[in-house]
């Protein structure tokens, strides 16, 4: 397994607006997260953390600094690279689970494969592992209607893991959830991250980021504290998740 870090942010800055009507969203951020890794970002509105996690998404590039995911120096890449690059080394987990509302569970699976341009045989087999994986693979067929908040951010996670990507990024991923469905889905993320996953969670929830190794706080666009700590166990898994765990 390789040893360079999935994450690597140095001096990174964002800014947005000219002159006196700057505003500094990111204000100079140094960030290394190794593989296997799970790390917590925290911090109040404004404090930078969405920005951070846009920047390391490559979904939005720094004014400044350098950035390196996977060892593959972004700001060398154009879009269509970087494309490329979303697709295959980043899974993305977001609050709104950001599901294609007619498709079934199993389609929205298979839709970051099918961008990848994998055969549809393969794409098949892949995503019914990987929502075995999630617990529902009893689920294949519904569409998100017909799943409940957890099993659609479970289907998210899914589709996330299925292209076996370097880094799994989650956006608040258990803000329209309920406490039992929060409870399933940070056990999910405690399996993900003890089999290897590197996990890097924006969160404001304490509950969320307790589960964490190492928690981020950041402050007026700059990292203000980064602890790292034995995590704390969370309560029993639902029973989705035992039936996944015992598969």
């Amino acid at each position: 397994m390789s040893t360079r870090p999935v994450v690597d942010l140095r001096a990174i800055t964002k800014t947005y607006g000219e002159g006196e009507t700057s505003v500094h969203a990111v204000a100079g951020v140094d960030l290394l997260v190794e593989r296997g890794d799970y790390v917590a970002i925290m911090g109040a509105s404004g404090s930078g953390k969405s920005t951070l996690m846009n920047i390391i998404g490559c979904l939005d590039a720094p004014s400044s600094g350098r950035y390196l995911l996977d060892a593959v120096d972004v700001r060398r890449l154009v879009e269509r690279q970087l494309s490329i690059v979303r697709n295959r080394k980043i899974g993305f987990i977001f609050q709104s689970f950001n599901l294609i509302p007619r498709t079934s569970a199993l389609a929205n699976v298979e839709l970051p494969l099918a961008y990848a341009g994998v055969k549809p045989a393969e794409r098949r087999q892949r995503a019914l592992a990987a929502l075995e994986q999630v617990g529902l693979a009893d689920r294949t067929t519904h569409l998100p209607s017909e799943l409940s908040g957890g099993q659609q951010q479970r289907v998210a996670v899914a589709r996330a893991i299925v292209t076996a990507p370097v880094l799994l990024l989650a956006d608040e991923p258990t803000g329209a959830l309920d406490s039992r469905s929060t409870a399933d889905v940070l056990a999910l993320f405690d399996e993900l991250n003890v089999s290897g996953r590197t996990l890097v969670v924006i969160t404001h929830e304490d509950e969320v980021a307790d589960r964490a190794k190492r928690v981020v706080r950041m402050r007026d666009g700059l990292v203000q504290s980064d602890v790292r700590r034995a995590p704390v166990a969370g309560p029993p898994p639902g029973p989705s998740v035992l039936a996944a765990a015992a598969s």
